[in-house]
Order: structure tokens, then sequence, then C-alpha cells
């Protein structure tokens, strides 16, 4: 029994060091790096200088610790005349900086057109969410971000999720219908 006790205990302490090991190690990688945070805003004003006016802020950075986004850090960048918030970052594909200052405000501009018809037609607690497949439509597109035009100048395909927190009805073809055509 005596000898049985120790290994026990021997497995259960290598299991907890392990388990803990586990924990300090993701706990360091979900901390970003201050310099390459520094690194990113220093690019990103020199982008901004670059491409855009004075009437654009760096007001913090993004660090995808979980691989979601096509990069490590992001600066956030607000357009201080629309508010409109937007990511620069460094594009490894690409091999320079880019921003998705077009697509941001394109899908505000959506959302702010569409989502008064569809919490009419839908209700209240209906949730809308509309993006741009791809964030660097602007540049794609050879759009100037300090003069930018509307989608509604461009063949573009924009998806558009909505959530209607109920059961279907035999209005809501028609009302899709509806939206389609605005």
């Amino acid at each position: 029994m005596n000898k049985f006790l120790k290994i026990t205990i021997g497995v259960l302490s290598v299991i907890l060091l392990g388990i803990g090991l586990l924990l300090v190690v993701f706990l360091v990688e979900m901390k970003p790096d201050k310099d390459e945070e520094e690194k990113i805003k220093i690019q990103a004003e020199q982008y901004l200088e670059d491409k855009f006016n004075d009437n654009f802020e760096i007001y913090d950075t993004l660090y995808d610790n979980m691989g979601n986004f096509g990069f490590d850090y992001a600066a956030k960048v607000r357009d201080k005349k629309s508010n409109t918030e937007f990511l620069v970052y460094y594009d490894n594909e690409a091999e320079q900086m880019v921003d998705t200052y077009i697509a941001d405000k394109w899908t505000g501009e959506l959302e702010t057109e569409i989502g008064p018809f569809i919490k009419e037609n839908f209700g209240k607690i209906t949730v809308i969410h509309v993006f741009f497949s791809n964030d660097r439509i602007g540049q794609e597109l050879g759009i100037d971000p300090v003069n930018p035009r509307s989608y509604k100048e461009f063949v573009v395909e924009p998806a558009i999720r909505i959530t209607v927190p109920r059961k279907r009805t035999d209005l809501d073809e028609k009302t899709l219908n509806e939206l389609i055509s605005l």
C-alpha cells in the first residue's frame, strides 16, 4: 500500500506540474509584447501621414494572440469626423502596411441604411451584422481614404447576417426581398 501511495502521489504531482506549466505558458503567450505594440504604432503613424490627413488618430493597439486575423499586431485608428474605427497593420502577403478604413466605413453606412428597415420589419431585438469579406477593398479599388466614396458607387457584395429571435413567418421572404431591392 505504501508503494502504491508513493506512485499515485508521484503521478499526480507530475500531472499538476504539467498543468501548471501549461497555464504559465498560456498566460505568457496571451500578453502582448510592448515593443511590438510600439513598433506597430510608429509604422501606423507613418502610414497615416502618407495616406490620410490629420482627421485620424491612433487610440490603441490590437494583439491577435489567437490567430483570428492575418496579423499579430494592428493599430486601432479612429476617424475624428465620422468616428469610424478601423485597423492599420502590416500585411505579410502584400509586404506593406494596409488599412480596413473603406470596408469599415462602408459597413457602418450599410448598417445605418438598412438598420431601421430591419428593426421595423423583424423587431427591435434583431441583430444585424454587415461585413465585406475583403478588408482591403479600399486599396484594391484605388479609393482615396481622404475622399472616400460610397459603396453604392461600386459593384461590391457585402455579407449581411440578420439574427431574428423568433420563428419564421410567412412574411419573412417578402420582407427579405424588399430589403434586397433597397
